[in-house]
């Protein structure tokens, strides 16, 4: 294999390395409308989750989500008080999605290092045989 072929593959082996794990993966986020939920309660626990509220359940945006839905008749299946947490997924505690771009920053900078190791090693072979008179391989 002559030198302009091995320096292609080499440079598609490099950008399969480093585009394949710097591709962001997509996380699917399902779309909630009231007629998703059987009872206002769990349309109402879902708003909780997010008061930022993406799935717009709560159009008037007076704090109750899809008010046209039936209560539920037993008082024990409604939770009396609902604590929040304080911190958590919404304060930047956790719960992530995916790698974040420092992560991926990271990945593609350890793949190019181990490429860029393992080509110079590569050249000091060749270089060590052919100066001891060898034949490469």
């Amino acid at each position: 294999m002559n030198i302009p072929i091995r320096a292609s593959a080499a440079a598609a082996l490099t950008i399969l390395l480093t585009a394949g794990p710097a591709t962001a993966v997509a996380y699917a986020q399902t779309d909630l409308d009231c007629s998703d939920f059987a009872f206002q309660e769990d349309a109402q626990a879902e708003f909780n989750r997010d008061p930022s509220d993406p799935f717009r359940l709560d159009a008037d945006d007076d704090g109750i989500a899809c008010e046209v839905l039936p209560h539920r008749t037993s008082p024990a299946a409604t939770p009396t008080a609902t604590t929040f947490p304080q911190r958590g997924v919404n304060a930047g505690m956790g719960g992530g999605t995916g790698p974040t771009d420092l992560e991926m920053a990271a990945g593609v900078g350890l793949a190019l290092l181990g490429l860029t190791l393992a080509s110079g090693r590569v050249l000091q072979r060749r270089r060590r045989s052919a100066a001891a008179g060898q034949p490469r391989h």
